[in-house]
């Protein structure tokens, strides 16, 4: 579910019409030459040497391996066989626009997939076991953008073959949105177990569940810091007695709201609970900074008021102070997740795709 903002952007946006020809950042070479950086907007300091690995579809999550030199990601393609999103992995230097191979079993609806010790195996979560089709996937409701919060939805673990080789969730509802600890002991994930869309850990059996959040709304796409001592997410926090019963209504039907969220941040218990942002609208996607002193995340908290939604990534630090863009394109950049070296960083977005709805990911050089 964490990917679904990029339908947002399809429901209410009217798609970039850049082509390929982009406005560019020029630096200069220590030769004195003009180096052109052609997949990079003027402004985006902090990354450089952009190279595009995924040429059309629907392609975002795309996570490091643990060695830095795999990627695994979500797509939906239906020149590879993905009618809804499906995971691949590929190497760090792209796919030429081939097909990667397969992981998930190309059954039902995945996401959010992520390298386990070893990289030998991906953790994701899949409705395959109820349904081989890809379930319905409905963007609005009375007139409401929306996500669909699928409960046939379990966490799986799968080898590099494609072959599941567990099953860490079997609770009624959504179990989605795992990730892993970095030092590969613990995995966050979100579920409706209780009633609500709350945030959970568990060992990486699937053992010693444990609750870590317990406020009414969505809690979804958490990460663990560097040291794995704290949590990153974003959440809604529906607080009048009418966005209450809207949020309340629409779980009902298994469906979210997903357009006025904020960043979070809590001890890995959930214990010292703080609210980062607090810029309006859609803040989410948020990723730790190596260092673990800054958090990146995307938002679209600067787009015009009636004018077309238009999402960026910015960092700011661990209190929320310090805010800064940090891309500029005119319609899409999210998903962004950092090497484990700090060097590189991987990003979704809507840049050079001809005007077309594609998104594809991008991998650049980071720049402190």
């Amino acid at each position: 579910m964490k990917r679904s903002f990029w339908l947002l952007v399809l429901a209410i946006a009217i798609v970039s019409c850049q082509s390929a020809g982009k406005e560019v950042s020029e630096e200069m070479a220590d030769t004195g030459e003009v180096a052109v950086d052609s997949l990079r907007y003027e402004g985006e300091a902090h990354i450089s040497n952009i190279r595009q690995l995924t040429f059309g579809g629907d392609n975002a999550e795309a996570y490091f391996s643990f060695d830095d030199s795999k990627l695994v990601f979500q797509a939906t393609n239906p020149n590879w066989g993905a009618e809804c999103d499906q995971i691949f992995y590929m190497p760090v230097s792209g796919t030429d626009g081939s097909q990667p191979p397969l992981l998930s079993t190309g059954e039902g609806r995945t996401t959010c997939a992520f390298f386990m010790p070893g990289d030998t195996s991906v953790l994701y979560a899949s409705t395959h076991a109820a349904d081989a089709a890809c379930p319905e996937a409905p963007r609005t409701l009375n007139g409401k953008y929306v996500w669909p919060v699928f409960p046939t939805f379990d966490i799986y673990i799968s080898n590099l073959q494609g072959e599941v080789i567990q099953q860490l969730t079997d609770e009624p509802g959504y179990d989605a949105e795992a990730t892993l600890s970095p030092d590969g002991s613990k995995i966050v994930f979100t579920s409706d177990r209780s009633g609500d869309l709350e945030l959970y850990t568990m060992n990486v059996d699937g053992t010693d569940v444990r609750q870590i959040t317990d406020s009414l709304g969505y809690d979804g796409g958490a990460f663990f810091s560097p040291d794995g001592s704290k949590l990153v997410w974003r959440a809604s926090r529906p607080k009048t007695d009418e966005a209450v019963k809207v949020y309340k209504d629409l779980l009902a039907e298994g469906m979210v709201q997903p357009t006025d969220m904020e960043i979070y941040i809590a001890n890995v218990d959930g214990s010292d609970v703080k609210r980062l942002t607090s810029l309006g609208k859609a803040n989410w996607a948020p990723y730790f900074h190596p260092s673990g002193e800054k958090i990146l995340f995307s938002s679209n908290h600067h787009s015009p008021e009636g004018g077309r939604p238009q999402f960026n990534l910015f960092a700011m630090n661990l209190d929320g102070t310090g805010l800064e863009q940090i891309t500029f394109d005119s319609v899409f950049d999210a998903f962004p997740m950092f090497s484990r070296d700090g060097k590189k960083l991987i990003f979704a977005s809507n840049r050079n795709n001809g005007g077309t709805r594609d998104t594809n990911l991008f991998l650049a050089d980071w720049n402190d």
